[in-house]
C-alpha cells in the first residue's frame, strides 16, 4: 500500500539519516529545481514528457495516458534496478504528487520494494520555501571576507566548510564566482534552486553565534540574495584581506584557469569594455587574445576591479578588521584566529 506522507514527515525521515529522496520528474525539470539532495530516477526523460504533453493538449488525456504507460512499460527494469540499489527507506514525488509519482510507487510497490510519496509533490516542498524566505529569519552574525579581487576569498572560506565552520558560501549555491568572468565553467543557478540551497543552508547554522560569509553584491550571476541577508551581511563584522598583487593574480589564474575557455573570456570582457579608457581597453583585448592572461589581469584588477572595490567599501557600515597576509593559507590562519577569538567573546559573555 503507497504511503502519502507530508513535507513535514518528510523532513523528519531525513534528518534520522538513511532516507533517499527520489525526482521522478524529466532531468530538465529536476535541473531546474529540486529538494537539494535528492537522485532523479525520472519515469519520463525531457523529450517523452514534451511528447504526452502534446498529446494530452491535441488529442485528449486518455491518448497521453496509453502513450505514458507504452514508453514507461518499456524501461521498467532498469527503473526498478535503480530503487534497488538505494539503502534504507525513500520517498518519491513529482510536481504535485499526481501520475508520475503515483504511477512510480505503484510500480515498485507491485515489485516489493516500499517507498512513500511526498504529498503535493514539490509545489508543497516551494511553498515551504518561499514561507521560510519570508519569515527573514536568521539569527547569527556574519563575519564577512571581504577584500580586493584575487585575494583567495571563495579558498579561505572552502577551507574553513573543510574545518568544520560555519559559513555561507553563495557563490557556490549561485553556481556563479559572482564576477563578469564568474560563469564560465560552471553551471549558473536560477533563482528557485538559489533560494532551496539556502534556506537549508540557513537552517542548518541558524544556532551559531557567527557564521562566515563571503563580501557578495546583491546579485549573484542570475540569482539575487534575500534582502534580510544581504542587509544583515553589509552590517556583519567585515575581515579585509590583502595580499600582494602578484598573489592575487596567481589565485585569479588558478581559480578560472582562462587558457581552458579563452573565446569566452574575450566574449565576457565586451560586457565591461566601455567602462574603461579606449586605449586601455584594446590592450586588455589584446592580451587576452593573444592569451596572455597574468598580464591581461593585472591591468583589470588595476583599472578596474580595485577601483570598484575601493568605492564599494567606503560606504560599509559594519565592523571592519583588516588583516595582511603573504598568501591564502597565511590569511586562512588569520581569519581562523579571528573567528575562535569572536566565538570565545561570545561564550564569556553572560
Amino acid at each position: 500500500m503507497i504511503r502519502d506522507i507530508s513535507l513535514e514527515n518528510l523532513m523528519v525521515l531525513q534528518q534520522q539519516g538513511r532516507h533517499t529522496t527520489v525526482d521522478v520528474r524529466s532531468p530538465k525539470e529536476f535541473e531546474e529545481s529540486t529538494i537539494p539532495g535528492s537522485l532523479n530516477i525520472p519515469v519520463f526523460n525531457d523529450e517523452e514528457r514534451a511528447e504526452i504533453g502534446t498529446l494530452y493538449k491535441q488529442v485528449s488525456p486518455d491518448a497521453a495516458k496509453e502513450r505514458g504507460l507504452e514508453i514507461f512499460s518499456q524501461k521498467l527494469p532498469a527503473f526498478i534496478k535503480q530503487f534497488q540499489e538505494i539503502e534504507g527507506s525513500a520517498t518519491v514525488f513529482c510536481w504535485r504528487g499526481g501520475m508520475r509519482s503515483k504511477t512510480a510507487a505503484t510500480v515498485l510497490e507491485l515489485m516489493g520494494i516500499h517507498v512513500n510519496r511526498l504529498s503535493g509533490g514539490i509545489r508543497s516542498y516551494r511553498q515551504w520555501i518561499v514561507k521560510e524566505l519570508e519569515k527573514e529569519e536568521f539569527r547569527p552574525e556574519l563575519i564577512v571576507l571581504d577584500g580586493y579581487t584575487g585575494t583567495g576569498k571563495t579558498n579561505i572560506l572552502r577551507q574553513l566548510e573543510q574545518f568544520g565552520l560555519p559559513i555561507l558560501d553563495i557563490e557556490k549555491m549561485a553556481g556563479h564566482r559572482g564576477s563578469i568572468f564568474g560563469q564560465i565553467g560552471l553551471q549558473p543557478n536560477n533563482q528557485k534552486k538559489f533560494e532551496s540551497l539556502l534556506v537549508h543552508e540557513i537552517k542548518r547554522w541558524k544556532d551559531e553565534p557567527f557564521v562566515m560569509i563571503e563580501g557578495e553584491s546583491k546579485r549573484i550571476g542570475k540569482v539575487l540574495l534575500p534582502p534580510f541577508l544581504y542587509n544583515k551581511k553589509e552590517n556583519g563584522r567585515h575581515i579585509i584581506i590583502h595580499l600582494p598583487l602578484a598573489k592575487r593574480v596567481q589565485n585569479i589564474l588558478e581559480d578560472y584557469e582562462p587558457w581552458n575557455a579563452p573565446v569566452q573570456f574575450v566574449e565576457a570582457f565586451q560586457l565591461i569594455k566601455k567602462r574603461l579608457k579606449p586605449s586601455l581597453a584594446v590592450d586588455i583585448e589584446k592580451q587576452l587574445v593573444q592569451q596572455k592572461f597574468a598580464q591581461a589581469i593585472e591591468l583589470l584588477l588595476i583599472n578596474y576591479y580595485d577601483p570598484r572595490y575601493e568605492h564599494s567599501t567606503s560606504t560599509k557600515p559594519g565592523e571592519a578588521i583588516e588583516i595582511h597576509a603573504s598568501d591564502v593559507e597565511d590569511a586562512l590562519a588569520k581569519v581562523v584566529e579571528i573567528y575562535y577569538s569572536l566565538t570565545d567573546k561570545a561564550q564569556k559573555t553572560p
